[in-house]
């Protein structure tokens, strides 16, 4: 009766057992090697979140987030600070000396340039606003809000100044020309022109299209300084040029209003995309 008792088929189980064991090694080296392939889909979406183009609808940071070391960021930060209070500060000063312009000289391009200059201004308090919060510097959701607001100040100040320039046009306002209206195009000419610079170059650092926007409001700025010198130039040696200055004018307009647009389409719903964020902030 003992031989009975001896049955090696348990054995055989035992021995089928690390058969089966080896086989499931093989699947359990497979799953060690999955992990890094959900971490390499997660580091492609955060690349892809940092673009301006928030496909996936989630909290993102712009591509200066991998761009730039902490210590650095606040550097550019500081100066895109920097470079917007000075921005305040010579674009009021130009924007009276514009509107003084327009009203005594009857000069359509220099209310323009006034109105772009108080633009400028709110443009560039937008930028403080936007870079106020050293910890949200690389926060594209605040980007896009800043980028949106910029858009709306570009719509309603870029049909100001159509209006006042087809006006006129209209009435055939005849721009008088002397030293002083020389000077203000000249000043404003350079000035807005060194902003717009000094915005682009740190708009580019920062991968920020708030202060690349504003930076093109100081272009548009320097623009119609340029303009007023040269409409003013061409109508003291051809009268019959009475229409180059209101034509400028309501060129400058439609380009702002362009702008804007395109600014509006391109960020509203970027910021519907990321509204959560604000928590995080």
């Amino acid at each position: 009766h003992r031989n009975p008792p001896v049955p090696p088929v348990p054995q055989p189980p035992r021995g089928h057992a690390p058969l089966a064991s080896t086989p499931a090694v093989g699947p359990l080296s497979s799953p060690a090697r999955e992990p890094p392939q959900p971490e390499e889909e997660r580091q492609l979406r955060i690349s892809e979140s940092r673009q301006f183009s928030d496909g996936l609808g989630r909290p993102s940071l712009l591509e200066s987030s991998t761009r730039l070391k902490p210590h650095e960021a606040q550097n550019y930060r500081k100066k895109a600070l920097w470079v917007s209070w000075f921005s305040i500060i010579v674009t009021l000063a130009l924007a009276v000396a514009a509107f003084t312009v327009s009203v005594m000289r009857y000069s359509a391009s220099s209310f323009g340039f006034a109105f772009d200059a108080i633009l400028d201004v709110l443009s560039s308090a937008i930028v403080l606003w936007r870079y106020s919060n050293a910890a949200a510097v690389h926060s594209a959701h605040r980007e896009y809000i800043a980028c949106v607001i910029l858009g709306v100040i570009f719509l309603l100040s870029s049909i100001c100044i159509v209006v006042k320039a087809i006006h006129d046009l209209s009435t055939r306002l005849l721009p008088e020309v002397d030293d002083f209206l020389f000077s203000v195009s000249i000043l404003s000419g350079i000035l807005c022109s060194i902003l717009a610079v000094l915005k682009f170059m740190l708009g580019k650092v920062l991968t920020s299209r708030a202060l690349i926007t504003d930076g093109f409001n100081s272009l548009v700025g320097g623009v119609m300084g340029f303009s007023i010198l040269l409409s003013a130039e061409v109508f003291k040696h051809n009268s019959a040029v009475w229409y180059l200055d209101g034509s400028i004018g309501v060129l400058i307009g439609l380009t702002i209003f362009a702008y804007g647009v395109k600014l509006l389409i391109d960020m509203v719903p970027r910021v519907r995309q990321t509204r959560h964020y604000e928590m995080f902030e």
